[in-house]
Order: C-alpha cells, then structure tokens, then sequence
C-alpha cells in the first residue's frame, strides 16, 4: 500500500500543497494546490493575512480527499522569523506582523545600548544580523505595546502556528527558532539568560523539538472540515532548511545556493562558527536538520526580479523577460542588490535610480537596462558571498548547486555561472517540499537518514548542469 505524505510549503510569495510517495524507490511527487500570499496593508502597517493563508490549507486539504489521496502525515514549512502570539484561549493577541513592516527600522543602536552589543549577540547565536529579525521585533513590540505579553500564552513561529490550528498543540521547532537569535548554539535551546534581559515572559517560549518530531492528530474541528485525519509531524520549518535538505550535491568544495524570493547561499557544516572573522562577514549559523548548521547569507533574491516583473503586462512571460536583459546588457554598471533601498520600495525600478543617483553610479537609461542591472547585480553578489566563504572557512569552492524556484531561471544561471565561473547544477526545482517530504519519509522509517535521501534525490529529479 502506498504510503503518501503532504508537504505544506508556503513562501512569502506563494504557497503550495504537494503529495509525496515513493515508488520503486524514486519519490514521486504531485501539487495538489497552490495559492499567492503577500502582505497586506493594514493601519501603516504590513500584516500577514494568516487566517486567509489557513483557510487556503484548508481548501488544499479537501482537494487532496476528492482526488481520493488518503495521506499519513503532514508537515509544515514556511519563511522565517515572524511570528504570533496567542492567548489562552487560541486568539491572536496582535497582528501577525511581516518582516518587511517598518517597525524595526533603526531599533538597532537603541537595542545594543540597552541589551547587548551586536558582537556579544553573535557570540552567543551565531545570526547574521538582519534588521527584521524576531529579536529586533520583539524588543519593539515590547517598547510600543507591552500589554500584549501579558496576554500571551504562546509565542509560535508562523509554520508553529499553523501546527497549533491543526492540532491544538503548542511546540516549537528547532530550525525556525534559529532565525530568532534567541536560540543559544551552545545548548541548541533558548537563551532564557537573553529572554530575560529583553524582559520577556519565559513561558510563552515553548520547547523545541526537532524535525521528525510527531505533534499529534488533527484537532475534531478540522477532522470535520477535511473529513480525514492524519499525523502533524514537524519537518525542518524554516524553508531554507527543508532546501537545503534537498539539495544533493553538499560536499567539502560545494555551496548551495537556496533561489527564491531571497537567495541564501552557503555550506552545510556540523559545528557554528561565531568566529569574530564569521561576524564581520556578517556569516549566520542557522540551525539545520540533524542539528547541522547552514553557514550562509542572506540576499535579497528573486525578490527583486519579481517586483519588476510586476512592472510589466500581466501577460510577460519569463522568456520575454531574459530577451529584454539581454537586450540590456550594453549597462555594465553592478549595485548592492543587498541594500535596505530594494527591500520594499513602492516602485522597484525607481528603486535603482535612487540607489545610482545616490552612489554616483549612471542610471539605467530604460527598463532594459534596469533588469539587466538587476540579474547582473545578484550573479556579482553570489560571487563575493563564495569568495568570502572561501575566505572565512579556508576552502575551495568548485560547484554550485541551485535549488528552488530560481533553479528554473535560465537567463541567471548561466550569468551566475559565466560571473563565478564555477559549475553549476539547477535542482530540484521543488526542493523545499521535497526536503520537507525527506523528512517525514525518514521519520516514518521509508528512509534510513539524510544521506539516502539525497541519494533518493538524484535518482529521482532531473538535476541539470551547466
């Protein structure tokens, strides 16, 4: 009998429901459903619409019985460091804010004066310093609305969160926690010391658990809405991890590069690095599956192709998009696709004129030269993130495997691979899913550990070279 799990996999763009099994030992894999996410506006503010997002698990979820797919265990992935906080009684206790929001702008030097320097913060969890992090948001929700806290039950990442809607259950997990800087890399648990000193409630924070872990059976209410039930096992949350999961080719002269909205690139190491040279290359040690660390960085990624790409006719294709790079590829100029400006701007194009002007770089003359600015500038990132890890870590680094959405961008790749002049793989496409499957897999004893699977992994996908 065929043993299927569901992978619920939702990004800060879209989200999607797909079924896996194994048979003949490949993985198999089928979408069941897909929706958008984005934030909304909602009184200045940029909020998650979090009961939409269920409610579209749960539309998923009844499409998976109708197609007469009967699953064994679920689990949950989704982006990093936002979170809610929930009262006793299951209620949100303030809007589920994104990091994109605005509220955690230049919070950075008061938090150093009162908490801790940012050196001191990286000693003890290894995290790059990003300003939107959970710490940083929670230091301000803290100063402008401390009553929430007092209300507070439960403190659940976004995949937690939508764990305990299925379930009832309030638990953490390991590698979602990470992203928050307040997990302690000596211990791999919170950093109740840090919490403290931040003047937060020990108990909302609940304990951490690993991927593999089963949470328990779905909740009456939801069993009567789907009609079935299931286990809610935990794979790795953070869907960084779940790639990397995924992503074959991890050996000594390898990084992974994660392309999605963000691109994360790095290597897969078994101990954190929170060296002062790791710090002032602003490397993070993210937590991973079997308790690996994922040394990396974060960029701002396809993000910013995809906000451009908004700037254009509904009916641009991505084919249509590569030909109007190249016919923009006469601008030379690189600028750090990195900084704050290409974060959240109301206009992604305005966004490099700005950034030119104010760097005294010649601005694109059209929207042609723009995106091709925009590929450029990402392919010349990823090549100084390599070159830095060879130097932080003292290694070669002779390949790059491409995983995610961005694996499929033909035009980048072979920028990145004439840019870096490294060896590229592109796959599997799906890898978030796939790795959130992986874990399931091997939780239920279909494979032995996470060397097999991505042994499975090759045999399964196609995995171009370039």
């Amino acid at each position: 009998m065929m043993n299927y799990h569901m992978a619920i996999d939702i990004g800060a763009s879209s989200g999607r429901l797909i079924v896996g099994f194994i048979e003949n030992q490949i993985i198999k894999t089928q979408e069941i459903y897909r929706f958008k996410n984005s934030p909304i506006n909602k009184d200045g503010h940029l909020i998650w619409d979090i009961k939409a997002l269920f409610n579209h698990i749960l539309q998923g979820l009844k499409k998976c019985k109708e197609q007469g797919i009967t699953i064994s265990t679920l689990a949950v992935d989704t982006w990093a460091v936002d979170y809610v906080l929930v009262d006793d009684e299951g209620n949100l206790c303030d809007e589920p804010y994104t990091y994109r929001d605005s509220r955690t702008d230049k919070v950075d030097n008061l938090f150093y004066a009162e908490i801790m320097s940012l050196y001191e913060l990286y000693k003890r969890n290894g995290i790059q310093k990003l300003k939107f992090n959970t710490i940083y948001q929670l230091f301000v929700q803290n100063k402008t609305t401390p009553d929430v806290f007092k209300k507070a039950k439960h403190l659940l990442m976004i995949p937690d969160y939508i764990n305990y809607q299925l379930t009832g259950i309030a638990c953490s997990e390991y590698t979602n926690a990470t992203t928050s800087q307040l997990v302690c890399t000596l211990n791999k648990d919170w950093d109740y010391e840090l919490i403290d000193k931040l003047g937060l409630p020990r108990n909302i924070f609940k304990p951490l658990h690993m991927p593999g872990y089963k949470i328990g059976r779905l909740k009456d209410s939801i069993k009567d809405i789907i009609g079935y039930d299931f286990d809610v096992l935990m794979c790795a949350s953070h869907d960084t991890a779940s790639a990397v999961v995924a992503a074959p080719m991890t050996g000594k002269d390898n990084v992974y590069l994660s392309s999605g909205t963000w691109s994360l690139i790095g290597i897969e190491s078994y101990e954190p690095d929170s060296s002062l040279l790791s710090f002032e290359h602003n490397f993070t040690n993210e937590g991973g599956y079997d308790y690996r660390y994922r040394f990396l960085k974060n960029i701002m990624g396809l993000w910013v192709l995809q906000n451009l790409r908004k700037e254009q006719p509904s009916d641009t294709t991505f084919e249509m998009l590569y030909q109007m790079a190249q016919d923009g590829s006469g601008y030379k100029y690189v600028v750090d696709i990195n900084n704050q400006i290409f974060l959240a701007p109301q206009k992604m194009s305005q966004a490099f004129v700005d950034y030119c002007s104010a760097n005294n770089i010649p601005s694109p003359s059209n929207f042609n030269e723009i995106l091709f600015c925009a590929y450029n500038s990402l392919a010349h990132y990823y090549k100084t993130v390599i070159e830095e890890i060879e130097y932080v870590k003292n290694v070669k680094i002779s390949t790059i495997n491409i995983v995610g959405g961005g694996s499929q961008d033909e035009f980048l790749n072979a920028l990145i691979a004439k840019v870096t002049k490294r060896k590229i793989y592109c796959g599997p496409t799906e890898a978030t899913a796939i790795g959130n499957l992986c874990a399931q897999m091997i939780s239920s004893g279909e494979i032995a550990d996470l060397q097999e699977a991505r042994n499975l992994i090759v045999q399964s996908f196609n995995i171009k070279s370039i």
